[in-house]
Protein backbone atom coordinates (compact mmCIF):
# COMPACT_ATOMS: atom_id res chain seq x y z
CA UNK A 1 0.00 0.00 0.00
CA UNK A 2 3.05 2.47 0.94
CA UNK A 3 4.17 1.99 -2.93
CA UNK A 4 0.94 2.95 -4.24
CA UNK A 5 0.50 5.91 -2.05
CA UNK A 6 3.75 6.68 -3.38
CA UNK A 7 3.04 6.21 -6.98
CA UNK A 8 -0.12 8.54 -6.47
CA UNK A 9 1.70 11.50 -4.71
CA UNK A 10 4.50 11.09 -7.59
CA UNK A 11 2.28 11.97 -10.35
CA UNK A 12 1.53 15.57 -8.15
CA UNK A 13 5.29 16.54 -8.63
CA UNK A 14 5.25 15.96 -12.90
CA UNK A 15 6.81 18.44 -14.79
CA UNK A 16 4.35 18.47 -17.93
CA UNK A 17 7.66 19.71 -19.89
CA UNK A 18 10.13 17.26 -19.39
CA UNK A 19 7.56 15.19 -17.45
CA UNK A 20 10.28 14.35 -14.60
CA UNK A 21 10.30 15.01 -11.28
CA UNK A 22 10.06 18.54 -10.37
CA UNK A 23 13.86 20.46 -10.35
CA UNK A 24 13.35 24.59 -8.88
CA UNK A 25 9.70 24.14 -10.00
CA UNK A 26 8.11 28.11 -10.32
CA UNK A 27 4.53 28.96 -10.91
CA UNK A 28 3.10 31.03 -13.40
CA UNK A 29 0.22 33.41 -13.09
CA UNK A 30 -2.60 31.08 -14.50
CA UNK A 31 -1.26 28.69 -11.35
CA UNK A 32 0.77 25.56 -13.31
CA UNK A 33 3.43 24.50 -12.21
CA UNK A 34 7.10 23.79 -14.32
CA UNK A 35 10.87 23.09 -14.12
CA UNK A 36 12.53 26.87 -14.19
CA UNK A 37 14.70 25.54 -16.83
CA UNK A 38 11.97 23.76 -18.69
CA UNK A 39 9.69 26.59 -18.83
CA UNK A 40 12.58 29.00 -19.93
CA UNK A 41 13.61 26.55 -22.68
CA UNK A 42 10.14 26.37 -24.17
CA UNK A 43 9.69 30.20 -24.18
CA UNK A 44 13.17 30.65 -25.84
CA UNK A 45 11.62 28.58 -28.21
CA UNK A 46 8.56 29.55 -28.57
CA UNK A 47 7.99 33.66 -29.97
CA UNK A 48 4.80 33.81 -27.68
CA UNK A 49 5.13 33.77 -24.26
CA UNK A 50 2.21 31.29 -23.11
CA UNK A 51 1.52 28.42 -20.49
CA UNK A 52 2.19 25.19 -22.06
CA UNK A 53 -1.12 23.71 -20.02
CA UNK A 54 -3.84 26.05 -20.49
CA UNK A 55 -2.39 28.06 -23.66
CA UNK A 56 -3.35 31.33 -21.39
CA UNK A 57 -0.51 34.00 -23.46
CA UNK A 58 1.20 36.75 -21.17
CA UNK A 59 1.55 40.02 -22.23
CA UNK A 60 5.21 40.63 -21.53
CA UNK A 61 7.40 37.81 -20.09
CA UNK A 62 6.59 36.54 -16.31
CA UNK A 63 8.95 37.03 -13.85
CA UNK A 64 8.80 33.95 -12.05
CA UNK A 65 9.73 32.55 -8.59
CA UNK A 66 10.32 29.20 -6.55
CA UNK A 67 7.18 28.03 -5.20
CA UNK A 68 8.54 27.18 -1.75
CA UNK A 69 6.03 24.84 -0.54
CA UNK A 70 6.13 22.62 -3.43
CA UNK A 71 9.95 22.41 -3.56
CA UNK A 72 9.72 20.93 0.08
CA UNK A 73 7.18 18.38 -0.89
CA UNK A 74 9.94 17.44 -4.04
CA UNK A 75 12.28 17.16 -1.54
CA UNK A 76 10.80 15.08 0.90
CA UNK A 77 9.70 12.88 -2.14
CA UNK A 78 12.89 12.16 -3.34
CA UNK A 79 14.30 11.61 0.07
CA UNK A 80 11.70 9.04 0.71
CA UNK A 81 12.57 7.23 -2.86
CA UNK A 82 16.14 6.69 -2.02
CA UNK A 83 15.02 5.01 1.22
CA UNK A 84 12.50 2.64 -0.57
CA UNK A 85 13.80 -1.17 0.00
CA UNK A 86 15.15 -2.66 -2.88
CA UNK A 87 12.13 -5.24 -4.14
CA UNK A 88 14.31 -6.69 -6.93
CA UNK A 89 16.88 -9.93 -6.85
CA UNK A 90 20.49 -9.01 -6.24
CA UNK A 91 21.17 -12.08 -8.37
CA UNK A 92 23.13 -9.77 -11.15
CA UNK A 93 26.07 -10.13 -13.27
CA UNK A 94 29.26 -8.08 -13.73
CA UNK A 95 30.00 -6.67 -17.59
CA UNK A 96 32.28 -9.06 -19.20
CA UNK A 97 33.99 -7.81 -21.97
CA UNK A 98 32.21 -6.37 -25.04
CA UNK A 99 28.96 -6.12 -23.11
CA UNK A 100 27.62 -2.43 -21.99
CA UNK A 101 28.18 -2.50 -18.29
CA UNK A 102 25.91 -0.04 -15.92
CA UNK A 103 27.15 3.99 -15.60
CA UNK A 104 25.79 4.40 -12.16
CA UNK A 105 27.73 1.01 -10.34
CA UNK A 106 31.70 1.17 -8.74
CA UNK A 107 34.04 -1.32 -9.16
CA UNK A 108 32.84 -4.12 -10.22
CA UNK A 109 30.03 -2.76 -12.23
CA UNK A 110 27.19 -4.76 -13.30
CA UNK A 111 26.10 -5.76 -16.73
CA UNK A 112 23.75 -3.36 -18.09
CA UNK A 113 19.82 -4.76 -18.43
CA UNK A 114 18.87 -0.90 -20.28
CA UNK A 115 19.87 1.99 -22.01
CA UNK A 116 17.96 5.53 -21.08
CA UNK A 117 17.65 7.87 -24.32
CA UNK A 118 16.49 10.27 -21.82
CA UNK A 119 18.92 10.20 -19.15
CA UNK A 120 21.63 8.80 -21.11
CA UNK A 121 22.82 6.91 -18.88
CA UNK A 122 22.91 2.58 -19.26
CA UNK A 123 21.53 0.89 -16.09
CA UNK A 124 22.05 -2.73 -13.96
CA UNK A 125 18.88 -3.96 -12.90
CA UNK A 126 19.05 -2.76 -9.26
CA UNK A 127 19.22 1.26 -10.78
CA UNK A 128 16.81 0.37 -13.15
CA UNK A 129 14.00 0.15 -10.09
CA UNK A 130 13.03 3.96 -10.28
CA UNK A 131 12.23 3.55 -14.09
CA UNK A 132 10.37 1.30 -13.73
CA UNK A 133 8.36 2.09 -10.62
CA UNK A 134 8.36 5.99 -11.07
CA UNK A 135 5.74 7.44 -13.30
CA UNK A 136 7.52 10.35 -14.54
CA UNK A 137 10.38 7.69 -15.51
CA UNK A 138 8.29 5.27 -16.64
CA UNK A 139 7.88 7.54 -20.02
CA UNK A 140 11.71 7.85 -20.78
CA UNK A 141 12.65 5.26 -23.61
CA UNK A 142 14.11 2.38 -21.99
CA UNK A 143 15.73 0.40 -25.25
CA UNK A 144 18.54 -2.72 -25.24
CA UNK A 145 21.84 -1.56 -23.44
CA UNK A 146 23.98 0.29 -25.82
CA UNK A 147 27.36 2.09 -25.69
CA UNK A 148 27.94 6.21 -26.80
CA UNK A 149 24.72 6.78 -25.94
CA UNK A 150 25.74 10.63 -26.82
CA UNK A 151 25.62 9.54 -30.14
CA UNK A 152 21.56 9.00 -29.72
CA UNK A 153 21.39 12.83 -29.00
CA UNK A 154 20.83 15.57 -30.62
CA UNK A 155 24.21 17.62 -30.39
CA UNK A 156 22.34 21.23 -31.40
CA UNK A 157 18.89 20.59 -28.83
CA UNK A 158 20.07 17.55 -26.38
CA UNK A 159 17.50 15.95 -27.11
CA UNK A 160 16.70 12.17 -28.01
CA UNK A 161 17.04 11.79 -31.84
CA UNK A 162 13.19 9.89 -32.19
CA UNK A 163 12.38 11.44 -35.60
CA UNK A 164 13.76 11.20 -39.55
CA UNK A 165 13.63 13.36 -41.47
CA UNK A 166 13.08 11.74 -45.48
CA UNK A 167 14.11 14.98 -47.05
CA UNK A 168 17.53 15.24 -45.62
CA UNK A 169 17.78 11.60 -44.85
CA UNK A 170 19.30 11.97 -41.17
CA UNK A 171 17.69 11.13 -37.74
CA UNK A 172 16.15 14.44 -36.14
CA UNK A 173 14.73 15.30 -32.35
CA UNK A 174 11.17 16.78 -31.68
CA UNK A 175 12.86 20.47 -31.55
CA UNK A 176 14.37 19.96 -35.01
CA UNK A 177 10.78 19.92 -36.43
CA UNK A 178 10.42 23.61 -35.14
CA UNK A 179 14.20 24.79 -36.56
CA UNK A 180 15.98 23.00 -39.84
CA UNK A 181 13.99 20.86 -40.55
CA UNK A 182 10.68 22.87 -40.36
CA UNK A 183 8.29 21.69 -43.11
CA UNK A 184 9.92 18.53 -43.97
CA UNK A 185 8.64 14.89 -44.51
CA UNK A 186 9.34 13.66 -40.92
CA UNK A 187 7.87 10.31 -39.65
CA UNK A 188 9.12 8.59 -36.22
CA UNK A 189 11.88 6.53 -36.36
CA UNK A 190 10.45 3.84 -35.25
CA UNK A 191 7.95 3.79 -38.77
CA UNK A 192 10.99 4.39 -40.35
CA UNK A 193 12.69 1.75 -38.70
CA UNK A 194 10.27 -0.84 -39.90
CA UNK A 195 10.30 1.04 -43.64
CA UNK A 196 14.12 0.24 -43.78
CA UNK A 197 13.93 -3.40 -42.39
CA UNK A 198 11.10 -4.42 -45.06
CA UNK A 199 13.35 -2.97 -47.21
CA UNK A 200 16.45 -4.20 -45.90
CA UNK A 201 14.91 -7.73 -46.11
CA UNK A 202 14.77 -6.92 -49.97
CA UNK A 203 18.35 -5.87 -49.69
CA UNK A 204 19.08 -9.53 -48.11
CA UNK A 205 16.77 -11.37 -50.80
CA UNK A 206 18.85 -9.77 -53.44
CA UNK A 207 21.91 -9.98 -51.98
CA UNK A 208 21.41 -13.79 -51.46
CA UNK A 209 20.57 -13.68 -54.95
CA UNK A 210 23.52 -12.28 -56.17
CA UNK A 211 25.47 -14.59 -53.95
CA UNK A 212 23.56 -17.97 -55.57
CA UNK A 213 24.03 -15.83 -59.15
CA UNK A 214 27.83 -15.93 -58.26
CA UNK A 215 28.04 -19.68 -56.78
CA UNK A 216 26.40 -20.48 -60.14
CA UNK A 217 29.50 -18.87 -62.31
CA UNK A 218 31.91 -20.46 -59.95
CA UNK A 219 30.28 -23.92 -61.00
CA UNK A 220 29.94 -22.99 -64.62
CA UNK A 221 33.88 -21.58 -64.18
CA UNK A 222 34.88 -24.48 -62.93
CA UNK A 223 32.89 -26.94 -65.27
CA UNK A 224 34.72 -24.71 -68.32
CA UNK A 225 38.12 -25.37 -66.84
CA UNK A 226 36.60 -29.17 -67.09
CA UNK A 227 36.13 -29.22 -70.32
CA UNK A 228 39.52 -27.63 -71.08
CA UNK A 229 41.17 -29.80 -68.82
CA UNK A 230 39.23 -33.01 -70.68
CA UNK A 231 39.99 -31.25 -73.85
CA UNK A 232 43.74 -30.60 -73.55
CA UNK A 233 44.09 -33.99 -72.11
CA UNK A 234 42.87 -35.61 -75.34
CA UNK A 235 44.34 -33.19 -77.76
CA UNK A 236 47.78 -34.11 -75.91
CA UNK A 237 46.96 -37.79 -76.13
CA UNK A 238 45.92 -37.77 -80.00
CA UNK A 239 49.11 -34.76 -80.40
CA UNK A 240 51.70 -37.18 -78.51
CA UNK A 241 50.20 -40.38 -80.90
CA UNK A 242 50.38 -38.48 -83.71
CA UNK A 243 54.29 -37.10 -83.04
CA UNK A 244 55.30 -40.09 -82.13
CA UNK A 245 54.35 -41.54 -85.34
CA UNK A 246 55.89 -38.67 -87.17
CA UNK A 247 59.30 -38.58 -85.20
CA UNK A 248 59.18 -42.59 -86.30
CA UNK A 249 58.54 -41.79 -89.76
CA UNK A 250 61.39 -38.74 -89.88
CA UNK A 251 63.74 -41.25 -88.20
CA UNK A 252 63.04 -43.62 -90.53
CA UNK A 253 63.94 -41.22 -93.83
CA UNK A 254 66.67 -40.27 -92.11
CA UNK A 255 67.93 -43.83 -91.75
CA UNK A 256 67.61 -44.32 -95.14
CA UNK A 257 68.79 -41.15 -96.10
CA UNK A 258 71.96 -41.97 -94.14
CA UNK A 259 71.99 -45.54 -96.05
CA UNK A 260 71.90 -44.58 -99.03
CA UNK A 261 74.27 -42.29 -99.07
CA UNK A 262 77.01 -44.86 -96.85
CA UNK A 263 76.04 -47.27 -100.09
CA UNK A 264 77.13 -45.05 -102.40
CA UNK A 265 79.94 -44.69 -100.71
CA UNK A 266 80.81 -48.04 -100.10
CA UNK A 267 80.33 -48.95 -103.49
CA UNK A 268 82.79 -46.21 -104.64
CA UNK A 269 85.31 -48.16 -101.81
CA UNK A 270 84.51 -51.62 -102.98
CA UNK A 271 85.57 -50.27 -106.70
CA UNK A 272 88.66 -48.21 -105.90
CA UNK A 273 89.38 -51.63 -103.46
CA UNK A 274 89.02 -54.00 -106.22
CA UNK A 275 91.35 -51.59 -108.86
CA UNK A 276 93.86 -51.21 -106.52
CA UNK A 277 93.89 -54.76 -105.82
CA UNK A 278 94.22 -55.61 -110.02
CA UNK A 279 96.88 -52.74 -110.06
CA UNK A 280 98.68 -54.41 -107.03
CA UNK A 281 98.57 -58.36 -108.87
CA UNK A 282 100.09 -56.38 -112.11
CA UNK A 283 102.65 -54.62 -110.16
CA UNK A 284 103.80 -57.62 -108.61
CA UNK A 285 103.99 -59.49 -112.37
CA UNK A 286 105.78 -56.26 -113.54
CA UNK A 287 108.37 -56.29 -110.79
CA UNK A 288 109.33 -60.32 -110.98
CA UNK A 289 109.77 -59.35 -115.09
CA UNK A 290 111.78 -56.64 -113.40
CA UNK A 291 114.14 -58.77 -111.87
CA UNK A 292 114.73 -61.37 -114.29
CA UNK A 293 115.55 -59.09 -116.79
CA UNK A 294 118.42 -57.58 -114.23
CA UNK A 295 119.55 -61.18 -114.05
CA UNK A 296 119.56 -62.02 -117.72
CA UNK A 297 121.36 -58.37 -118.21
CA UNK A 298 124.29 -59.83 -116.17
CA UNK A 299 124.37 -63.33 -118.43
CA UNK A 300 127.43 -63.94 -119.68
CA UNK A 301 126.16 -67.90 -121.41
CA UNK A 302 125.49 -65.92 -124.83
CA UNK A 303 123.00 -69.08 -125.60
CA UNK A 304 121.09 -68.40 -123.10
CA UNK A 305 120.98 -65.20 -123.05
CA UNK A 306 119.48 -65.11 -126.54
CA UNK A 307 116.99 -68.13 -125.75
CA UNK A 308 115.53 -65.92 -122.76
CA UNK A 309 115.54 -62.14 -124.47
CA UNK A 310 112.50 -63.53 -127.02
CA UNK A 311 111.13 -64.89 -123.54
CA UNK A 312 111.23 -61.70 -121.51
CA UNK A 313 110.96 -59.08 -124.67
CA UNK A 314 107.52 -60.13 -125.70
CA UNK A 315 105.44 -57.43 -124.02
CA UNK A 316 103.32 -58.71 -121.23
CA UNK A 317 99.23 -59.01 -120.79
CA UNK A 318 98.52 -56.21 -118.85
CA UNK A 319 95.20 -53.97 -118.89
CA UNK A 320 95.84 -50.46 -119.57
CA UNK A 321 94.41 -47.99 -116.73
CA UNK A 322 94.57 -44.78 -118.76
CA UNK A 323 90.71 -44.33 -118.84
CA UNK A 324 90.10 -45.87 -115.55
CA UNK A 325 89.00 -44.30 -112.93
CA UNK A 326 87.58 -44.00 -109.43
CA UNK A 327 84.67 -41.02 -109.56
CA UNK A 328 82.61 -40.01 -106.26
CA UNK A 329 79.43 -40.86 -106.51
CA UNK A 330 76.96 -37.46 -107.09
CA UNK A 331 74.91 -36.51 -104.10
CA UNK A 332 73.10 -33.53 -105.49
CA UNK A 333 69.45 -33.83 -104.50
CA UNK A 334 69.94 -36.61 -102.69
CA UNK A 335 68.69 -34.13 -99.63
CA UNK A 336 65.58 -32.63 -101.25
CA UNK A 337 64.59 -35.82 -102.41
CA UNK A 338 64.26 -37.55 -99.39
CA UNK A 339 62.86 -34.80 -97.60
CA UNK A 340 59.93 -34.68 -100.83
CA UNK A 341 59.67 -38.26 -100.35
CA UNK A 342 59.47 -37.78 -96.53
CA UNK A 343 56.71 -35.15 -97.20
CA UNK A 344 54.12 -36.84 -99.15
CA UNK A 345 54.73 -40.01 -96.83
CA UNK A 346 54.32 -37.79 -93.65
CA UNK A 347 51.06 -36.54 -95.72
CA UNK A 348 49.58 -39.91 -96.52
CA UNK A 349 50.19 -40.94 -92.84
CA UNK A 350 48.17 -37.99 -91.92
CA UNK A 351 45.49 -38.91 -94.28
CA UNK A 352 45.60 -42.59 -92.80
CA UNK A 353 44.87 -41.22 -89.41
CA UNK A 354 42.62 -38.54 -90.26
CA UNK A 355 44.09 -35.92 -88.21
CA UNK A 356 43.45 -33.36 -90.65
CA UNK A 357 39.77 -34.16 -90.86
CA UNK A 358 39.50 -34.01 -87.10
CA UNK A 359 41.24 -30.80 -86.68
CA UNK A 360 38.90 -29.49 -89.22
CA UNK A 361 35.71 -31.17 -87.82
CA UNK A 362 36.68 -29.46 -84.70
CA UNK A 363 36.44 -26.43 -86.09
CA UNK A 364 33.16 -26.68 -88.37
CA UNK A 365 31.43 -26.77 -84.93
CA UNK A 366 31.66 -23.31 -85.29
CA UNK A 367 29.97 -22.92 -87.82
CA UNK A 368 28.16 -18.97 -88.46
CA UNK A 369 25.35 -18.38 -91.08
CA UNK A 370 27.14 -15.40 -92.81
CA UNK A 371 24.95 -12.83 -95.30
CA UNK A 372 26.19 -10.51 -97.68
CA UNK A 373 25.79 -6.86 -96.88
CA UNK A 374 24.86 -5.20 -99.98
CA UNK A 375 24.90 -1.87 -98.04
CA UNK A 376 28.88 -2.43 -98.51
CA UNK A 377 29.83 -3.98 -101.46
CA UNK A 378 31.28 -1.88 -104.57
CA UNK A 379 28.62 -0.26 -107.21
CA UNK A 380 30.54 -2.64 -109.43
CA UNK A 381 29.49 -6.15 -107.59
CA UNK A 382 26.44 -8.56 -107.98
CA UNK A 383 24.77 -10.57 -105.17
CA UNK A 384 22.28 -12.97 -105.44
CA UNK A 385 18.82 -12.91 -103.79
CA UNK A 386 19.85 -14.70 -101.25
CA UNK A 387 22.85 -13.11 -99.96
CA UNK A 388 25.19 -16.05 -100.70
CA UNK A 389 26.95 -15.36 -103.97
CA UNK A 390 29.11 -12.46 -104.92
CA UNK A 391 30.74 -11.88 -108.57
CA UNK A 392 32.06 -8.41 -110.49
CA UNK A 393 29.63 -7.22 -112.77
CA UNK A 394 31.85 -5.61 -114.61
CA UNK A 395 29.39 -2.75 -114.72
CA UNK A 396 29.04 0.01 -112.11
CA UNK A 397 26.25 0.33 -110.89
CA UNK A 398 24.42 3.97 -109.75
CA UNK A 399 24.29 3.30 -106.03
CA UNK A 400 24.19 6.36 -103.16
CA UNK A 401 28.24 6.28 -101.76
CA UNK A 402 27.17 5.55 -98.19
CA UNK A 403 29.97 5.92 -95.64
CA UNK A 404 30.06 1.85 -95.32
CA UNK A 405 30.31 1.47 -98.91
CA UNK A 406 33.79 0.13 -100.53
CA UNK A 407 34.38 2.96 -103.31
CA UNK A 408 36.92 2.16 -105.13
CA UNK A 409 38.46 -2.07 -104.29
CA UNK A 410 35.66 -4.43 -104.97
CA UNK A 411 34.71 -5.71 -101.57
CA UNK A 412 32.24 -6.27 -99.33
CA UNK A 413 31.10 -7.33 -95.90
CA UNK A 414 28.89 -9.94 -94.30
CA UNK A 415 26.12 -8.27 -91.98
CA UNK A 416 27.33 -10.39 -89.00
CA UNK A 417 29.58 -9.30 -86.66
CA UNK A 418 31.64 -10.53 -84.07
CA UNK A 419 33.34 -9.39 -80.64
CA UNK A 420 34.09 -12.24 -78.62
CA UNK A 421 34.27 -15.76 -78.99
CA UNK A 422 34.62 -18.19 -82.23
CA UNK A 423 33.40 -18.68 -85.48
CA UNK A 424 33.64 -20.66 -89.02
CA UNK A 425 32.34 -20.24 -92.08
CA UNK A 426 33.05 -21.68 -95.76
CA UNK A 427 33.88 -19.96 -99.28
CA UNK A 428 33.31 -21.72 -102.76
CA UNK A 429 36.31 -20.62 -105.15
CA UNK A 430 35.88 -22.72 -107.33
CA UNK A 431 36.44 -21.58 -110.94
CA UNK A 432 38.23 -18.21 -110.29
CA UNK A 433 41.33 -16.69 -110.74
CA UNK A 434 41.35 -13.93 -108.72
CA UNK A 435 39.78 -13.69 -105.17
CA UNK A 436 40.35 -12.60 -101.47
CA UNK A 437 38.72 -13.41 -98.42
CA UNK A 438 39.27 -13.65 -94.58
CA UNK A 439 37.76 -11.11 -91.99
CA UNK A 440 37.90 -7.39 -91.14
CA UNK A 441 37.64 -4.77 -88.29
CA UNK A 442 34.33 -2.86 -88.87
CA UNK A 443 35.85 0.11 -88.55
CA UNK A 444 38.23 -0.46 -92.17
CA UNK A 445 38.99 2.47 -94.22
CA UNK A 446 36.48 1.70 -97.03
CA UNK A 447 37.18 4.41 -99.51
CA UNK A 448 39.90 5.07 -102.26
CA UNK A 449 42.53 1.71 -102.63
CA UNK A 450 43.18 -0.03 -99.74
CA UNK A 451 46.07 -2.27 -98.29
CA UNK A 452 44.78 -5.73 -97.45
CA UNK A 453 47.16 -5.80 -94.15
CA UNK A 454 46.79 -6.69 -90.48
CA UNK A 455 48.23 -3.71 -89.30
CA UNK A 456 45.33 -1.52 -91.37
CA UNK A 457 42.75 -4.24 -89.93
CA UNK A 458 42.17 -7.33 -92.85
CA UNK A 459 43.40 -10.76 -91.86
CA UNK A 460 43.22 -12.54 -95.60
CA UNK A 461 44.48 -14.95 -97.88
CA UNK A 462 44.13 -14.74 -101.88
CA UNK A 463 44.96 -15.52 -105.33
CA UNK A 464 46.06 -14.06 -108.64
CA UNK A 465 46.77 -14.89 -111.96
CA UNK A 466 45.22 -17.55 -111.43
CA UNK A 467 47.70 -20.31 -109.66
CA UNK A 468 49.44 -18.01 -107.30
CA UNK A 469 47.93 -17.96 -103.82
CA UNK A 470 49.52 -15.95 -101.53
CA UNK A 471 49.07 -14.49 -97.82
CA UNK A 472 47.81 -10.32 -97.50
CA UNK A 473 50.51 -9.39 -94.95
CA UNK A 474 53.71 -6.61 -95.53
CA UNK A 475 55.53 -7.98 -97.37
CA UNK A 476 53.44 -10.55 -99.02
CA UNK A 477 53.70 -14.00 -97.78
CA UNK A 478 53.42 -17.33 -100.77
CA UNK A 479 51.74 -20.01 -99.97
CA UNK A 480 52.03 -23.58 -101.02
CA UNK A 481 49.02 -25.36 -101.86
CA UNK A 482 49.29 -28.95 -103.31
CA UNK A 483 46.60 -28.91 -105.81
CA UNK A 484 43.85 -26.08 -106.82
CA UNK A 485 41.98 -24.82 -103.64
CA UNK A 486 38.32 -25.36 -104.55
CA UNK A 487 36.77 -24.34 -101.21
CA UNK A 488 37.88 -22.38 -98.19
CA UNK A 489 37.30 -22.33 -94.30
CA UNK A 490 37.55 -19.82 -92.38
CA UNK A 491 38.20 -20.24 -88.09
CA UNK A 492 38.54 -17.23 -85.74
CA UNK A 493 39.61 -17.73 -82.41
CA UNK A 494 38.70 -13.83 -81.06
CA UNK A 495 40.58 -14.03 -77.67
CA UNK A 496 43.07 -16.03 -78.72
CA UNK A 497 43.87 -13.65 -81.54
CA UNK A 498 43.81 -16.39 -84.34
CA UNK A 499 42.27 -16.63 -87.49
CA UNK A 500 43.18 -19.77 -89.67
CA UNK A 501 42.45 -20.77 -92.95
CA UNK A 502 42.00 -24.16 -94.63
CA UNK A 503 41.66 -26.31 -97.48
CA UNK A 504 38.23 -27.73 -96.98
CA UNK A 505 38.99 -30.58 -99.77
CA UNK A 506 41.81 -32.14 -98.15
CA UNK A 507 40.87 -31.06 -94.74
CA UNK A 508 44.44 -29.46 -94.39
CA UNK A 509 45.38 -25.82 -92.96
CA UNK A 510 46.56 -23.46 -95.12
CA UNK A 511 47.67 -20.40 -92.87
CA UNK A 512 47.20 -19.13 -89.68
CA UNK A 513 47.52 -15.52 -88.27
CA UNK A 514 48.50 -15.68 -84.65
CA UNK A 515 48.61 -13.53 -81.71
CA UNK A 516 46.48 -10.73 -83.62
CA UNK A 517 44.91 -7.73 -81.83
CA UNK A 518 41.35 -7.26 -82.84
CA UNK A 519 40.06 -4.31 -80.53
CA UNK A 520 36.64 -4.25 -82.71
CA UNK A 521 34.00 -5.84 -84.13
CA UNK A 522 35.24 -8.46 -86.60
CA UNK A 523 32.81 -8.99 -90.22
CA UNK A 524 33.59 -11.68 -92.85
CA UNK A 525 35.56 -10.22 -95.83
CA UNK A 526 35.07 -10.73 -99.64
CA UNK A 527 36.63 -9.63 -102.61
CA UNK A 528 35.76 -11.78 -105.65
CA UNK A 529 37.77 -10.02 -108.27
CA UNK A 530 37.91 -8.30 -111.36
CA UNK A 531 35.51 -9.57 -113.84
CA UNK A 532 38.64 -10.26 -116.22
CA UNK A 533 36.65 -10.22 -119.17
CA UNK A 534 34.59 -13.50 -118.22
CA UNK A 535 38.37 -15.08 -117.23
CA UNK A 536 37.08 -14.70 -113.49
CA UNK A 537 33.40 -14.16 -113.69
CA UNK A 538 32.89 -17.34 -111.18
CA UNK A 539 31.32 -16.23 -107.96
CA UNK A 540 32.36 -16.68 -104.52
CA UNK A 541 29.89 -18.61 -102.26
CA UNK A 542 29.52 -18.49 -99.04
CA UNK A 543 28.20 -22.44 -98.60
CA UNK A 544 26.98 -24.62 -95.44
CA UNK A 545 29.01 -26.94 -93.71
CA UNK A 546 28.75 -30.74 -94.56
CA UNK A 547 29.06 -32.39 -90.77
Amino acid sequence: MAAAGWVRSEDQFLCSICLDVFTDPVSTSCGHTFCKSCIWEHWGVNVAYQCPMCQEVFDTKPQLKINVFISEMVAQFRHEAQHEPNIYSSDQQAAEPGEVPCDVCTEPKLKALKSCLVCLTSYCQTHLEPHLIRSGLKRHQLIHPVENLEDRICRKHDKPLELFCKTDHTCICQHCTYSDHKGHDVTPLKEEHEEQKAELEKTVAEIQQMIQKRRLKIAEIQWSVRLSKNAADRETAEGVEVYTALMESVQKSLDQFLEEIQEKQRSTEKQAEDFIKELEQEICELEKRSTEVEQLSGSEDHLHFVQRFTCIKAAPSMKTWTKVSVRPPSYEGTVERAVSELEDKLRKDMKKKKVFEAELMRVQWYEVDVTLDPGTAHPNLILSDDGKQVHDGDEKKNLPDKPQRFSDCCCILAKQSFSSGRFYFEVQVEGKTDWYLGVARESINRKGQIALRPQDGHWTIGLINGNEYLVCADPLVPLSVQSGLQKVGVFVDYEEGLVSFYDVGSSVLIYSFIGCCFNDQLLPFFDPGLNDGGLNSAPLIITPVRH
